[in-house]
């Protein structure tokens, strides 16, 4: 797919709790085509120790509005400075970078969206794209507690939410891997994106259950495009760059320790 480099424009800014934001960006002309799983490399203006631009997944794309949703977890110097931008700012993007999940052959493949924390933002943009293909995903979200679950009202939108909770605050008590909707029902492929012990754990029980998992690496990059060689993982094919064979790759592929 064709590449981007755009000044977009910050249309919206909506705090989703501490530490959460989620910027609406817009451009005047139409947005490019942009898939489920791919990302964005943003540049970070005004931080002093900020060199490199931060890769961010795409969380939505509404076409009808022209708005591209970038969801940020304000950890550091970095992302503070992104969730510090006002409506009316400028937002230079590089897009759209990697790969996309597998969509399904048909509507009747039951698919199983696993994520966590703030990895929960790929799976958004993949659940509408599922559901206008005619079928209904179920989405499992896990956080440590109610206040770090994110945009549950728009996962209802597009297919059944299940939750967990480490301190049993919403939802299920304990990780997304001991929810009993697991053991009560079965899946064609699982789709995931959070901590790696989480996904891990999700590439886990997958195997056991001989189920398809595809995982949304977080590696870190800094070019997006192959070259500086700094977010390289080992697969069952050499050393693959994740930012340009990924961030979607296959369990098989991986030599994790499962």
């Amino acid at each position: 797919m064709k590449k981007y480099c755009l000044d977009l424009k910050v249309k919206m800014v909506e705090r989703l709790g501490d530490k959460y934001v989620r910027l609406r960006l817009t451009d005047e002309n139409a947005l490019p085509e942009m898939l489920p799983g791919q990302f964005v490399e943003v540049r970070v203006d005004g931080s002093p120790s900020t060199f490199l631009r931060r890769p961010i997944s795409i969380n939505f794309v509404d076409y009808s509005q022209n708005e591209l949703w970038l969801l940020v977890a304000a950890v550091g110097d970095g992302t503070r400075r992104l969730a510090a931008l006002q409506p009316g700012e400028t937002l230079n993007c590089v897009l759209p970078l990697g790969n996309s999940f597998t969509m399904p052959h048909s509507s009747n493949e039951r698919y199983l969206l696993v994520g966590g924390g703030v990895g929960v933002a790929p799976l958004l943009f993949l659940g509408k794209a599922i559901h206008e293909q005619g079928g209904e995903p179920t989405f499992l979200l896990g956080a440590r507690s109610a206040a770090d679950l994110l945009e549950l009202e728009e996962f209802k939108k597009y297919g059944r939410v299940c939750v967990t909770t480490e301190d049993g605050s919403m939802g299920e008590r304990g990780f997304v891997t001991n929810h009993s909707v697991l053991s009560l029902e079965r899946f064609d492929r699982i789709c995931t994106c959070g901590p790696k012990p989480m996904m891990m754990a999700v590439a886990r029980y997958a195997s056991k259950a001989d189920v398809e998992c595809e995982v949304s690496l977080e590696n870190k990059m800094a070019c997006g495009l192959g070259a500086c060689l700094c977010c390289v993982e080992k697969t069952t094919e050499g050393n693959v760059c994740v930012c340009t064979e990924g961030p979607v790759l296959n369990v098989k592929k991986l030599l994790w320790q499962l």
